[in-house]
């Protein structure tokens, strides 16, 4: 629809979508929060669930229209596409988090057996998805498909582990570092639960249209100049929708709460691939095993990231190296070249 549009308004709008995903961001993080002490979700399911739904709204409606359309493959491209550079995130937040939570990185801070769990349960969801590409599209039963239901058995063992890991674990510090940041003490949060309840759902609402807009008119944008679709969409349009992200772990690190920071991250890369068994259950097809290579690339990419992101806060540097961990650092380097190898897929 918007392949008309000059490439000036498709830039403009981009822009503008990205600045509402960016403000909407930071009213989520703070309305969680309020919504998660009134009703007692816990982290696990206020930081975890609430907050990494919210935030992936743009990857929901994208990934549900395209499953009514029956563009099958962009659903699958939608949902693995991003999860990468959403791992990358932890990169930005790394370097600018800098001055609001302390000179020392933030897996050396945030270290933690909980934040492990969660690491390790990213990549066991997305390796269930790479073993769900290779299954036989006519794999389906009762609309669903294996694979799509482990994926939901996964992550949901996965949130019930996150919630006793928060809790209690056998471990010397109920499985925390001896000097990494403790969580801020749990106050009351100032305002009405309604009021908390409308901005979140308004905050939730822009978040949505921004990120279609931005998605549909980033894609405009970048056929009218010839950039690669894939390229594309693991670059600009991933960064792009993963603003929600970046502004609500800001906000985190702001409010001194570096654990927070990263479960947002590692919950919404957790999360995302539940949308495969939304989508096969909307269009009645097989996803996973229509995931093109680049997406089977870029899953494999992620759990490389993750990876060193779990190593990270099992050693804990606790220099900097470019104004970044060393883990940081070699996670952003991955990632350059994880490009580069998407490019030779494509043109290969």
């Amino acid at each position: 629809m918007m392949l008309a549009f000059p490439f000036w308004l498709l830039v403009s709008i981009f822009l503008a979508g990205a600045a509402v995903i960016w403000f909407s961001g930071i009213q989520l993080s703070k309305t969680t929060d309020v919504l998660d002490h009134r009703f007692h979700l816990g982290s696990a399911i206020g930081g975890l669930v609430v907050l990494a739904v919210a935030t992936n709204l743009p990857e929901i409606a994208i990934t549900v229209s395209a499953a009514l359309s029956g563009s099958i493959g962009v659903a699958a491209g939608n949902i693995l596409g991003g999860i990468a550079l959403q791992t990358v995130v932890l990169v930005v937040l790394d370097v600018l988090g800098k001055r609001a939570s302390g000179a020392k990185p933030l897996t050396y801070r945030a270290a933690s057996l909980q934040l492990m769990s969660e690491a390790l349960i990213v990549v066991a969801v997305l390796s269930v998805v790479i073993a769900g590409t290779q299954l036989p599209p006519a794999l389906l039963i009762a609309r669903v498909t294996p694979s799509g239901v482990l994926i939901v058995v996964v992550w949901v063992v996965g949130l019930l582990l996150v919630r006793r890991a928060g809790k209690t674990l056998p471990w010397h510090e109920g499985g925390r570092a001896p000097d990494a940041s403790l969580r801020p003490p749990k106050q009351a949060p100032a305002g009405s639960t309604r009021r908390a309840a409308v901005v979140f759902g308004l905050a939730a609402l822009a978040t949505l249209i921004a990120g279609v807009a931005v998605e549909q008119a980033g894609d405009a944008a970048a056929q009218q100049i010839g950039f690669s679709g894939v390229l594309f969409g693991a670059t600009v349009l991933a960064l792009a929708t993963s603003l929600p992200e970046i502004s609500t772990g800001l906000q985190a690190l702001k409010q001194g709460d570096d654990n927070l920071a990263m479960s947002d991250i590692f919950g919404g890369n957790a999360f995302l691939p539940v949308l495969f068994f939304v989508a096969t259950l909307i269009s009645g097809k097989a996803i996973l095993p229509q995931a093109n290579p680049s997406d089977i690339y870029l899953t494999a990419l992620a759990i490389l990231l993750t990876l060193v992101y779990a190593v990270g806060l099992l050693f804990r540097p606790h220099t900097r190296v470019a104004g970044m961990g060393i883990d940081s650092l070699i996670v952003l380097l991955l990632y350059v070249a994880g490009l580069g190898g998407l490019i030779a897929i494509n043109l290969g």
